[in-house]
């Protein structure tokens, strides 16, 4: 089913359609009635659209990682990087959102350490290898200074913060896994 062409031109343009959603989601969060804080977790999904815009325009995060797999690993496909991004990003986003708004604002305590464990972990990437990797700029420039508006504007129970945290730290692990699994390289 996935292999029809409409899927592969999905899969290997999905990111142009994100950047262009972003800026209609940024554009129509004047007329949102949210609290300050509510209005925080809506700003992640088009902040983190305009991330992965920075980071797979061209296909240069999958290829970036896929050239440090060598020899390690297969790679990801560009049908990993679809779903990584759709499920593991916007519908997570989304739903915490709506957990946000109709159980407790502390849920978005999974917004805060999305945007904030990523951000770290590019900074942190790029200081190992000591040159830019795929979505640095954006991590640094948006999603630090978001997860900190996030942290002071989210009240967060402990046990918010942990599953918040463990959901993200879940979902990093996965990628890494897929990453590393073995079989033929993927170009």
């Amino acid at each position: 089913m996935f292999q029809r062409p409409l899927f592969q031109r999905l899969f290997a343009n999905w990111v142009y359609g994100g950047a262009l959603a972003a800026l209609v989601l940024l554009a129509l969060t004047p007329f949102l009635a949210l609290s300050p804080g509510l209005t925080a977790i809506y700003l992640c999904l088009p902040v983190y659209m305009l991330h992965q815009y920075e980071e797979h325009d061209d296909d240069r995060f999958r290829r970036f990682v896929n050239a440090m797999m060598t020899g390690k690993g297969r790679g990801l496909t560009r049908a990993d990087v679809f779903w990584i991004n759709i499920a593991g990003v916007w519908a997570l986003l989304t739903v915490t959102l709506w957990l946000a708004v109709t159980v407790s604002p502390g849920w978005g305590s999974i917004a805060t350490w999305l945007l904030g464990l990523n951000g770290l972990i590019h900074i942190a990437q790029a200081m190992a290898l000591r040159r830019y990797n795929p979505g640095l700029v954006t991590a640094v420039v948006l999603f630090l200074p978001m997860a900190a508006w996030l942290f002071v504007q989210i009240p967060a129970t402990l046990l918010q913060q942990i599953a918040g945290f463990g959901i993200v730290l879940a979902l990093h692990a996965a990628i890494l896994v897929r990453a590393t699994r073995q079989g033929p390289t993927v170009p």
